[in-house]
């Protein structure tokens, strides 16, 4: 015969499973919003049957069933989504760090505006057709001499702004770093905690939650490849192994910087530091250097008219030759003293090197004290037996104001702006061109990066993400099946009373 106590522990088996059951689903709606839960489910399983005991087989047909169990509570989750999920999130880091660069850069140009280059540029320029018509006036030299020290601030407080963004972007790169680091030492540290529970036969799934949101923000940052092992989460990027198991080696700024250079992979928020500083902010500092440069000693073909004085003669005819910018020309120039002397450099460098920059370029100290140290006149004339600078020309004066729409020879360094021999306004209309083109790509795929992100962590959380209805469903479910386990506990218990204290009494 079949066992007296049989049935109840049946019932005790379903109201422990439908206890768990509901315990489980209430853990899942406390969590509904922590970032990187996956829900979890009860595993259920019908318990092992049971024959009916006896000295020998019984005649009984079948088996009698003794209740259900649950073998584990696992969390639901999709390692495909994942990996979707954090390649998507790696694009998304690059782009955005790299959009918002190229923001910075927008914003220090700052074009078009009242206080731009290109402003301060076309002042100059103004100037010096403003003095052509007043070629002696000190008035109009020191208009000049101010437009000049507006467009050598200019330069500087540009190349300013570009090496403070670059030194930003450098703190960036080491901060990231850390936080790498930071990351994978808590990534072993969970591994270690999960393999220990695990020995037990446990499942970690909250441990194994937080692990996953760790990756995740991990791939934001730089491109991790995980593989799962007996010790846990391997996670490393290329040939840098960042967590091995227990470990966490971790990285350097120079090991990043060193695959990056040397065409490996490294992706994410780290790659877009890197390509902002390394290509896109070294890039507009070389054109800006080119720009300063070439606008001072760059090659330009100008037409001298005759009457001009020439290596000390008169030209008897207009005189096609190449100069070498701004400062070239100026040194053709007579300047009012006795004897007339050939005007200096207008531009100089702060340092002492031949090469004009954006960040060493000056207007000359002699300029600077004496503005009639700016020439305009290119005649000189013998009156008297005095040779004198011929006052009223203003050849000088009118050449300098057409540089404006002269062409010059760009360095080679500059080619990649597409103008190699162009107007210094063509030269600096492509590269603010140029700029703007690569902030609208920038943000076109920072926001396609975003939106791909959003639709695959949609997905995911399909799949992980706590449902509230569905939970409250499935809550419904369990507690009906609780009350009717009870029920039937209830039922068996007085079953039971019934026999033991309600059976055999008759006769007494």
């Amino acid at each position: 015969m079949r066992s007296t106590f049989h049935s109840i522990e049946t019932a005790k088996r379903s109201l422990f499973t439908e206890q768990a059951n509901i315990s489980t689903t209430g853990h899942n709606i406390a969590n509904a919003n922590t970032p990187g839960f996956s829900r979890q489910r009860v595993n259920l399983v019908a318990s092992r049957p049971i024959e009916a005991p006896g000295y020998m087989r019984s005649n009984i047909p079948g088996q009698l069933g003794t209740g259900v169990e649950f073998t584990s509570i696992t969390r639901v989750r999709e390692k495909f989504l994942d990996d979707q999920f954090r390649n998507a999130n790696r694009s998304l880091g690059e782009w955005s760090i790299q959009s918002d660069t190229l923001s910075k850069l927008e914003t220090v140009f700052n074009e078009p505006s009242d206080s731009g280059i290109r402003t301060v540029m076309d002042n100059f320029w103004k100037s010096w057709t403003d003095l052509s018509k007043d070629p002696e006036s000190i008035t109009g030299r020191k208009i000049v001499r101010e437009n000049a020290l507006a467009l050598v601030d200019a330069f500087n407080e540009t190349s300013k702004h570009l090496t403070d963004l670059d030194a930003d972007l450098t703190t960036n790169i080491a901060t990231k770093t850390e936080q790498i680091n930071s990351i994978a030492k808590s990534v072993s540290d969970l591994n270690l905690e999960i393999k220990r529970l695990e020995a037990y036969g446990d499942n970690p799934n909250d441990l194994m939650d937080e692990r996953d949101y760790l990756v995740d923000q991990l791939s934001k940052m730089i491109n991790v490849s995980v593989v799962n092992t007996a010790d846990g989460y391997d996670v490393s990027v290329g040939n840098i192994m960042l967590v091995d198991g227990l470990n966490a080696p971790g990285t350097t700024v120079q090991a990043l910087e060193t695959q990056f250079n040397s065409g490996g992979v490294v992706g994410g928020e780290i790659q877009g530091l890197l390509v902002s500083r390394d290509q896109i902010l070294k890039d507009y500092e070389s054109q800006l250097d080119a720009m300063a440069d070439t606008l001072v000693n760059g090659e330009i073909t100008i037409t001298i008219p005759a009457g001009s004085t020439y290596n000390g003669s008169q030209l008897a005819a207009d005189l096609t030759t190449t100069v070498r910018g701004i400062n070239g020309l100026h040194n053709l120039g007579y300047l009012f003293t006795n004897p007339p002397t050939q005007a200096d450099d207008i531009f100089v460098t702060s340092d002492g090197t031949p090469t004009i920059t954006a960040a060493n370029i000056r207007l000359s100290q002699d300029i600077i004290d004496d503005p009639m140290n700016i020439a305009t006149s290119l005649r000189t004339a013998v009156t008297n037996g005095v040779n004198e600078t011929v006052k009223g020309n203003n050849v000088l004066a009118n050449l300098m104001a057409g540089l404006k729409d002269t062409k010059f020879q760009f360095s080679p360094v500059a080619s990649q702006n597409g103008i190699t021999n162009g107007t210094i306004d063509e030269f600096y209309a492509s590269m603010i061109g140029q700029l703007g083109l690569q902030s609208q790509e920038a943000n076109r795929q920072a926001t396609n990066q975003q939106d791909i992100v959003t639709q695959v962590d949609s997905r995911r959380q399909s799949v992980s993400g706590v449902s509230l209805d569905e939970e409250m469903s499935e809550l419904i479910k369990y507690q009906h099946a609780y009350s009717a386990a009870a029920r039937f506990m209830t039922t068996i218990d007085e079953t039971l009373d019934k026999v033991i204290n309600g059976m055999g009494i008759v006769g007494r």
